[in-house]
């Protein structure tokens, strides 16, 4: 199943489509909480069944213009690391 997002608000882009903006959580449709386990309905969030959860990360997605942060418990979640290194050591002892 493929990973959606809900957030705590939406925007309308200049095509006309509908894309959230503020703190963003990964939901899957079908399920009633996000998959840090907040409740979506009684948090007051939107679902965004329409938008995947690559399309909300800062650095790569491209609807992430209105995206103020990310849930680290759903990054966690899906996959991501925080202790994952971003760079490598080439050549420690020449």
């Amino acid at each position: 199943m493929r990973t959606m997002v809900a957030a705590t608000d939406s925007w309308t882009d200049p095509d006309g489509f509908r894309t959230p903006a503020g703190e963003v959580h990964a939901w899957l449709p079908g399920t009633n909480q996000t998959l840090c386990g907040i409740p979506v309905k009684k948090a007051g969030l939107g679902r965004f069944s329409h938008v995947e959860w690559a399309d909300v990360q800062p650095a790569t997605g491209r609807d992430a213009d209105r995206v103020s942060s990310v849930c680290h418990r759903c990054l966690a979640a899906t996959g991501h690391r925080r202790d994952e290194k971003r760079w490598t050591r080439t050549n420690p002892r020449p």
